[in-house]
C-alpha cells in the first residue's frame, strides 16, 4: 500500500510556483480522469509514495480487475521522440512504458535498481519495449531540484547515468541529499562533460517548463503517488513485482501483434 506519513505529503514543502502550478492542473485533470485512467491507477496500486491529492474511489467492478487482464486502457501519451534524452529503447517499439517518478521516492528507487534493470535486459535490448521517463516531483523543493538536474543531465546525453546515480541507494527525503552542490557532484560522477552548462540548464526556464509539462500530464491522468506507469495506455501503480511488469509488457506486445507472438 502507499506510504502514509506526514513526511510523505508534499503539500507542506511546495513553493509558491509549485502551488500555482498545482491549482492550474485541477482544471486539466477533469479532461482525462473521469472516463479512464484515474480510477484505474487506484485499482492497480502496489507499493508507492502518495501525493497529497486524494484519489477517486474505485467502483466495485473495477476492484475486481488486475493488471494485464481486463483493465481499461488509458490515453496513449507516448511521445516517441527519437531525440528524447529521457527515454530508452527504439522510438518505434511496439510497447511503450511511461514512468512517472520522483527521485526522493524510495519505491521508485526500488523499481530503478531492480525491476527496470530486468526490463532493460528482457525487453528493451530486444527492441520490443521503450521506456519514457516523466519527472513527477511531488515531495518538495529537493525533488523539484533533482528533476531539473536530471533534465539538465539529459541535455548532455547522460540522463540515465545521472538517474542511476540518484537512485543508487535509499536516501532520506528532504534532508539535504539533493542540494545544488550535491547534484553537481552527482553530475560530475555521471560524466556530465560541462558542469557550468549543467548548472545553467538546471536553473533555466526550459528546465522548469519541461518538469512542469510532465507534472501536468501526470496530474491530468489522476496520478496521486509514485511510481506510476502506463504500458501502452494500461495503468500500473507502485513498485510491483518484476513479474507483474514483465507480464504487462508481454500482454501489451501480444495485443500490438494482433494476438500472435
Amino acid at each position: 500500500m502507499p506510504e502514509k506519513s506526514p513526511s510523505s505529503s508534499p503539500s507542506a514543502s511546495r513553493t509558491p510556483r509549485a502551488r500555482a502550478r498545482r491549482r492550474r492542473t485541477v482544471g486539466a485533470a477533469g479532461v482525462l480522469v473521469a472516463a479512464t485512467a484515474a480510477a484505474v491507477f487506484v485499482v492497480t496500486s502496489g507499493s508507492g509514495d502518495s501525493a497529497s491529492r486524494p484519489a477517486p474511489a474505485p467502483s466495485e467492478a473495477a476492484a475486481e480487475q488486475t493488471p494485464g487482464d481486463s483493465v481499461p486502457a488509458g490515453p496513449d501519451l507516448a511521445r516517441r521522440d527519437a531525440d528524447d534524452a529521457l527515454a530508452v529503447g527504439p522510438a518505434d517499439a511496439p510497447v511503450v512504458m511511461i514512468e512517472y517518478s520522483d527521485f526522493q521516492c524510495p519505491f521508485c528507487g526500488r523499481f530503478a535498481r531492480d525491476t527496470k534493470q530486468e526490463l532493460l535486459r528482457t525487453h528493451v535490448e530486444k527492441g520490443s519495449l521503450r521506456i519514457e521517463w516523466r519527472n513527477f516531483p511531488i515531495f518538495g523543493e529537493e525533488s523539484e531540484a533533482a528533476a531539473r538536474a536530471a533534465w539538465a543531465a539529459g541535455r548532455q546525453g547522460v540522463f540515465w547515468e545521472f538517474h542511476d546515480r540518484l537512485y543508487a541507494e535509499p536516501r532520506e527525503r528532504n534532508s539535504g541529499e539533493f542540494t545544488t552542490t550535491k547534484l553537481v557532484a552527482h553530475a560530475k560522477a555521471a560524466k556530465v562533460a560541462d558542469l557550468d552548462r549543467f548548472r545553467e540548464d538546471m536553473e533555466s526556464d526550459q528546465a522548469h517548463q519541461a518538469v512542469e509539462r510532465d507534472l501536468e500530464e501526470g496530474y491530468a491522468l489522476g496520478v496521486t503517488s509514485t511510481p506510476a506507469f502506463l504500458v501502452n495506455g494500461t495503468p500500473l501503480l507502485g513498485a510491483q513485482p518484476t513479474e507483474t511488469f514483465d507480464q504487462a509488457v508481454r500482454d501489451a506486445l501480444t495485443r500490438s501483434e494482433g494476438g500472435t507472438k
